[in-house]
């Protein structure tokens, strides 16, 4: 699959990133509420880390190998991605029980421990952010004031946010345009954003960080499409919604023409997406 044992590089790079997040967000002796502990327990939580991934994978279709800085600034992404579940569940929102098979947090916890860990989560990964950037060289700060900007764009109200506020709100119309504005923004966003935290970190030049979100936008509809289509939600749309998966993973491969064989992990996940 364009070179690339996707599996593989998976594995290990998943295991790069549970591996730092453990490090990082280590457990404290001095735990009020057990706060740290209900971050710990949603967070470690297994899961795909497909969006550091992504920011992995767009840091590498620049050229560059993995590195702490590149590595916490993918996991920033991860934290972000991790609040929006940890809230989402919460009974103001979603009101779920379970998540990945255990207890939501505020049920393993408490509502209120559960807001607290959500707002922990998004801070932190503002804050590690900046201690991404404290690693690498002083010359590089302004790529990392361009993956703040992405990461709170992709996450504001913008983006993630803007897309839970059109997802509560009443639609007396749904039509397949205002589906896949909903998914490019409770979704999308997010995924854009790590493409663009990964590229931005890389060096990524004006031109090939848009190139890189538009990949992220068209891949996160996309990916929201087949999740809709497991779940069995939205099935008016679910023919025109597998014909657009196709379209869109094509337009986000063709985002990827001026990068050349580094950009072939990406290709390779737009590839089995559109395959799976």
């Amino acid at each position: 699959m364009n070179g690339v044992d996707l599996d593989a590089w998976f594995s290990d790079r998943r295991a790069q990133v549970d591996t730092l997040l453990d490090r990082r967000l280590a457990p404290q002796v001095d735990d009020p509420g057990r706060l740290v502990e209900s971050l710990r327990y949603s967070l470690l939580s297994p899961g795909k880390r497909l969006r550091p991934m992504l920011a992995l994978a767009a840091g590498e279709a620049l050229g560059m190998e993995p590195t702490d800085p590149l590595r916490i600034a993918a996991c920033s992404v991860e934290l972000v991605h991790c609040y929006s579940l940890v809230h989402d569940d919460l009974p103001a929102m979603d009101n779920d029980d379970y998540r990945r098979g255990r207890p939501t947090n505020h049920k393993a916890f408490s509502e209120a421990i559960a807001i607290l860990a959500g707002d922990g989560l998004l801070t932190l990964a503002f804050q590690w952010l900046a201690e991404a950037s404290n690693l690498a060289p002083e010359s590089h700060a302004p790529r990392f004031l361009r993956a703040v900007l992405a990461l709170a764009r992709g996450a504001g109200i913008a983006g993630m946010v803007r897309g839970q506020a059109r997802d509560i709100t009443p639609a007396t119309e749904r039509t397949l345009a205002g589906l896949e504005t909903l998914h490019a923004e409770k979704t999308g966003a997010l995924f854009r954003a790590a493409l663009e935290v990964g590229g931005a970190v890389a060096g990524a030049s004006n031109a090939q960080l848009e190139a890189l979100a538009n990949f992220g936008t068209c891949y996160g509809i996309a990916f929201q499409h087949k999740d809709d289509i497991s779940d069995e939600e939205h099935q008016e749309f679910k023919e025109q919604a597998q014909t657009r998966i196709h379209a869109l993973l094509g337009e986000a491969i063709r985002s990827l023409e001026g990068f050349g064989p580094h950009a072939r992990v990406l290709r390779a996940m737009a590839v089995r997406l559109d395959a799976g």
